[in-house]
């Protein structure tokens, strides 16, 4: 269950750290950047990310959390439709549902095939 959970976060933070990243007029003046809710939101879902993904591999194989975390590629796509307002072609939405089936697939692995160190 908790690794279930972490891969959760690993799928919704990185790509929402991302996106709120890319909102944040990065290239403006310094001060601006550094008062920006959008970096330091940004900032925080990464780090979240971060401790999440590195706690997922301490319990799981790394063949079953890469995978599993695939699953982040649909919520960049729906992230980036829906906060950025960016087309997303129909062909992409295929090779999002094809990434999405790979992942189910992996889901029903057991996340663990080795022995713990």
């Amino acid at each position: 269950m908790k690794t279930n959970i972490l891969i959760l976060f690993i799928v919704l933070f990185a790509p929402l750290g991302n996106v709120l990243l890319s909102k944040g007029d990065i290239f403006h003046i310094l001060l601006k950047i550094v008062t920006s809710g959008y970096i330091w939101l940004g900032i925080a879902c990464l780090l979240i990310f971060f401790v999440a993904y590195m706690l997922v591999l301490t319990w799981a194989d790394y063949s079953y959390v890469q995978p599993a975390s695939s699953f982040s590629y649909a919520a960049v796509a729906l992230l980036g439709y829906f906060l950025l307002g960016e087309p997303v072609p129909p062909m992409r939405w295929m090779g999002i549902l094809v990434i999405c089936v790979g992942v189910f697939i992996v889901g029903n692995t057991h996340p663990r095939t080795t022995g713990k160190a």
